[in-house]
């Protein structure tokens, strides 16, 4: 699915936040406190919008691209500052890199597709350094009151007609809709990354509650 879209997929992406998605992952990055020259992991990096915009916030960052579905990846690479991300093509729930190896972990729109969430915060729990940093940005379901009834019918129904529209695969854009709508609440996911050891966990909503932002820090273990 995400192979037949790729070549327009930021493009939708653009139309259907009206642009607020690079906002989205320029907090993301904040959240991060990316350390100068330090090594950044970027999961579920589709065409690695979000590693290409951290690239150039600091051009001393050791970044990783990891997704996998190759046309994503393939289209990245050929955009700005492509080159300087290194691609990897792997599994996210068995990642190929020693505990420890990372300073940062980032997503974007990557924990709502897999199949196991716990194991998937787990391995970047795992692969992160003691006092790193993970943040992801995601979609999640709005709140089910009156006041958020226009951004449900937002999700619900013009989603699937600007993504559709746009990449000529409606389809993907209705399983992009129908999964927010069934993904867990921003609390939940909180609870999910501190159940996975992540100290001083957040989140932050965003566009009446179809985005938050959340992020969590791996803390040295008392008797450690």
């Amino acid at each position: 699915m995400f192979s037949r879209i790729a070549a327009k997929y930021d493009l939708a992406n653009r139309w259907m936040t009206w642009g607020q998605d690079v906002k989205w992952r320029q907090e993301v990055l904040k959240k991060a406190q990316l350390p100068a020259g330090g090594r950044v992991l970027d999961i579920g990096t589709g065409t690695g919008d979000l590693a290409r915009q951290a690239i150039q916030l600091d051009k001393s960052l050791f970044i990783v691209g990891a997704d996998l579905t190759l046309q994503m990846m393939h289209v990245g690479r050929q955009r700005s500052t492509g080159e300087c991300v290194v691609w990897l093509c792997t599994d996210i729930l068995d990642l190929p890199f020693q505990a420890g190896s990372f300073d940062v972990v980032i997503s974007g729109y990557l924990v709502r597709n897999v199949i196991d969430i716990q194991r998937a915060l787990a391995e970047q729990y795992r692969v992160l350094k003691w006092g790193g940093r993970m943040v992801c940005l995601d979609t999640t379901p709005p709140p089910a009151d009156f006041f958020h009834l226009p951004v449900r019918l937002y999700l619900r129904l013009l989603i699937p007609l600007i993504g559709g529209g746009i990449t000529g695969n409606r389809k993907a854009y209705t399983y992009l809709s129908d999964s927010t709508q069934t993904f867990l609440q921003a609390e939940e996911l909180e609870n999910c990354l501190t159940n996975a050891g992540f100290g001083e966990v957040g989140f932050r909503r965003f566009m009446g509650g179809v985005i938050a932002i959340h992020w969590g820090t791996k803390q040295l273990k008392s008797s450690d």
